[in-house]
């Protein structure tokens, strides 16, 4: 059993940064691939950003790249979500997820545990 908390969210003006953090619980955190989501109101949940177990293989939603960074620290159990040039359009309730798949999985009914996600707002 793996259980995910978010922090880092909050309130940035457009341009700004943030980084998000999932701090994760389990001994098998290491070979989980591991993944971030965000659902804005009225819309569904999106895929983000994923990273292998290693770390090795990243993906990223179109959207994003090239302004976000996914990474993870297996040492200390957590997966990290660098955000710079954010945007009013990334404001969403952004949410982590374990796969078991070492993998990289970028559909979310891949993914096995979800955290309860941590609110980012952007204003313009």
């Amino acid at each position: 059993q793996v259980q995910l908390v978010e922090s880092g969210g909050g309130l940035v003006q457009a341009g700004g940064s943030l980084r998000l953090s999932c701090a994760a619980s389990g001994r098998t955190f290491s070979t989980y691939g591991m993944g971030w989501f965000r659902q804005a109101p009225g819309k569904e949940r999106e895929f983000v950003a994923a990273i292998s177990w290693s770390g090795g293989s990243r993906s990223y939603a179109d959207s994003v790249k090239g302004r976000f960074t996914v990474s993870r620290d297996n040492a200390k159990k957590t997966m990290y979500l660098q955000m710079n040039s954010l945007k009013p359009e990334d404001t969403a309730v952004y949410y982590c997820a374990a796969t078991r798949l070492t993998r990289v999985v970028v559909a979310s009914p891949g993914y096995d545990y979800w955290g309860q996600g941590t609110q980012v707002t952007v204003s313009s």
